[in-house]
């Protein structure tokens, strides 16, 4: 392969990840016009359009899809092999990136990152927040996290932290007006922060427990939010309800900005996980991130 060809295929790879040219470009460290420029000698030499450009999306065609399929796994070799020779240094080197909701980030690498960084100076990691299910093969990331939930078979899955325990929180001030909630049920009286599901669209509807009985109520409310964090933020302001993990918002019930209700109810999900695809050899870098970040049980 010429020298100008891979670099044309490592430009359409970048595309087809990011979905856009101006985030593309940003990678790659070149203009955005160079970068549109590169993709249309690519589509002229082959004679087909690989890429389908709209004024807010670009998203592989049929071609380019197949063409994605057929190179992908060619430049991860390379990508991998790298990194072998690299950790013959002794230390690995090299990026790691992983996409995971926003309460992961807090709760489970935020504590544990510094030191990471601090150990293995040459890794860079990036944390792509989304609370939906990206496909982490087709966005080129190391690895996804998902909360207590079924991996694919074709999937490794590694537990990086504790059962976490979802609460029912709101400020004082907000309960001084409503009666506070006494089932799960009482819910429907009252204003809640809803949080919307980026993949679906729908809004998520909160999960309680007892008695061996798991069942969910749908919330309504004057507020919707796509992140757990603002949904907090909006129960310390005093809007409403907001349904969070616990420890996510421990800091704010023991200082009393926030009070816990239906705690009788609250449900208990298994700990977050990591999940990446069983068929790809991990770089040197990403078994370093998943070995600092394995949950050992206390």
């Amino acid at each position: 392969m010429r020298r100008d060809e891979f670099t044309e295929m490592r430009a359409f790879l970048e595309v087809a990840r990011e979905r856009s040219f101006t985030r593309a470009a940003s990678k790659l460290g070149v203009t955005r016009s160079a970068l549109s420029h590169t993709i249309g000698a690519l589509e002229e030499r082959l004679g087909v359009r690989l890429l389908s450009r709209t004024t807010r999306d670009v998203a592989p065609t049929a071609a380019g899809a197949r063409l994605v399929e057929s190179i992908q796994p060619h430049f991860e070799s390379i990508a991998a092999g790298i990194s072998a020779i690299s950790a013959l240094r002794g230390r690995p080197s090299g990026e790691v990136r992983i996409v995971c909701p926003d309460d992961a980030v807090d709760l489970v690498f935020r504590p544990r990152l510094p030191a990471f960084l601090s150990d293995y100076p040459e890794i860079a990691v990036e944390l792509f927040v989304d609370n939906g299910f990206t496909n982490i093969v087709e966005r080129q990331f190391d690895a996804g996290v998902r909360l207590g939930e079924a991996i694919a078979r074709d999937m490794v899955a590694v537990r990086i932290g504790p059962d976490v325990t979802y609460a029912v929180v709101g400020s004082p001030q907000y309960l001084a007006r409503r009666a506070a909630p006494s089932t799960p049920q009482d819910l429907t009286d009252h204003n809640c922060v809803n949080l919307r599901l980026p993949t679906s669209g729908g809004l998520y509807a909160w999960e309680f427990e007892r008695d061996g009985r798991d069942f969910s109520v749908r919330v309504e409310g004057q507020l919707t939010m796509s992140h757990i964090g603002p949904a907090i933020n909006a129960a310390l302001d005093g809007i409403g309800l907001a349904y969070a993990p616990k420890d996510l918002v421990r800091p704010y019930l023991d200082s009393g900005q926030l009070q816990e209700v239906l705690a009788d109810w609250a449900p208990t999900f298994q700990g977050y996980r990591l999940y990446y695809p069983s068929r790809r050899h991990p770089s040197p870098a990403f078994s370093a991130f998943v070995e600092a970040f394995r949950y050992r049980h206390r």
